[in-house]
């Protein structure tokens, strides 16, 4: 361990422990850059929350969102990998070597960083929606609409991304409801009209989500608030297998942000084909980043680049 006037120095620092930090850690450790990662709050990210994985190459049979990521921990974990449990709370990157706050204590230096902190689904916000999770609520179509094979299913959003995924669950299910809060879509005319000519997509305008429910077998339900005119509103049932939330994604950069330039949702922009990001020697992997396809295949990927521009930076330095 290197010391600088008495504080850790890491020589490549990984904030996050989901698909890209591990993937990073693997490549930088092989690269013998000796990394350290910060798993942040949720060891493994939002991947553990999923049960089962089956479009990751490697699994033919699929595998658990828990069991994956421990897969990928443990080989980083062979190659040298330092993992410790921790948040980052602060970063100065106005300084070299980088300076960090880890659980608003304890301080480190760095002179390159990964941020692969993810982001995070947003939700309605019901306790029915979080007892139900992976009984049938979802936050990825992609990942998960598989399971609802020829099943009936709701989408609860209006913009592009909800009409993506009800158009894609609608070659998957039999029937799809696509949930809107307002009594227009905010998707594009392009977008709307797929929705619209696609004949196993109900649209239910002026509906709200007032509960879900189901037993412990998973989710048979979802109960409705349809407004009727200003005041007066009428409750709707709908019976569904699943539920799936495509009302968004905050990408994890609050902390960053003083430093680190973003687009207008939060997510940390690269430069080019990069991993580069405006501050040299700080780079981006996974959805912190990635607005568009967010899988754990891509964020791996994401993860490895970041690790060889990280590999390539200290080498030039």
């Amino acid at each position: 361990m290197q010391e600088e006037n008495g504080v850790e120095k890491i020589k490549c620092l990984i904030i996050g422990s989901g698909p890209a930090g591990y993937t990073a850690a693997i490549y930088a450790s092989r690269a013998n850059l000796n990394p350290v990662v910060y798993t942040g709050l949720q060891m493994g990210g939002q991947l553990t929350t999923t049960t089962e994985v089956e479009n990751f190459p490697g699994y033919p049979e699929g595998v658990t969102g828990p069991v994956l990521m421990e897969d990928m921990r443990r080989q980083a974990e062979r190659f040298g990998t330092d993992i410790r449990f921790g948040i980052i709370t602060k970063v100065d990157f106005s300084v070299r070597p980088f300076r960090l706050t880890v659980d608003e204590e304890k301080q480190v230096l760095a002179d390159a960083v990964i941020i692969a902190t993810g982001a995070t689904a947003r939700y309605l916000g019901l306790p029915s929606e979080e007892h139900f999770k992976g009984l049938g609520v979802s936050a990825c179509a992609t990942c998960d609409g598989f399971f609802y094979k020829g099943k009936d299913v709701a989408v609860v959003g209006g913009g592009d991304t909800a009409c993506e995924e009800a158009t894609y669950l609608a070659g998957l299910c039999r029937k799809v409801y696509l949930v809107v809060r307002k009594n227009y879509l905010r998707a594009s005319k392009a977008m709307q009209e797929r929705v619209f000519h696609t004949p196993n997509i109900e649209v239910l305008f002026e509906h709200n989500t007032k509960e879900l429910y189901g037993t412990d077998m998973g989710l048979e339900g979802a109960r409705l608030l349809y407004r009727m005119g200003t005041q007066e509103e009428k409750e709707v049932d709908i019976r569904i297998d699943g539920f799936f939330l495509a009302i968004g994604h905050t990408p994890n950069t609050a902390v960053f942000k003083e430093y680190i330039a973003t687009d207008e949702q939060g997510y940390i922009l690269t430069e080019g084909k990069s991993t580069k990001t405006n501050v040299a020697g700080v780079f981006a992997a996974g959805d912190v980043m990635d607005p568009v396809y967010r899988q754990g295949i891509t964020s791996a990927g994401s993860g490895c680049r970041a690790a060889i521009d990280v590999e390539h930076y200290l080498a030039e330095l």
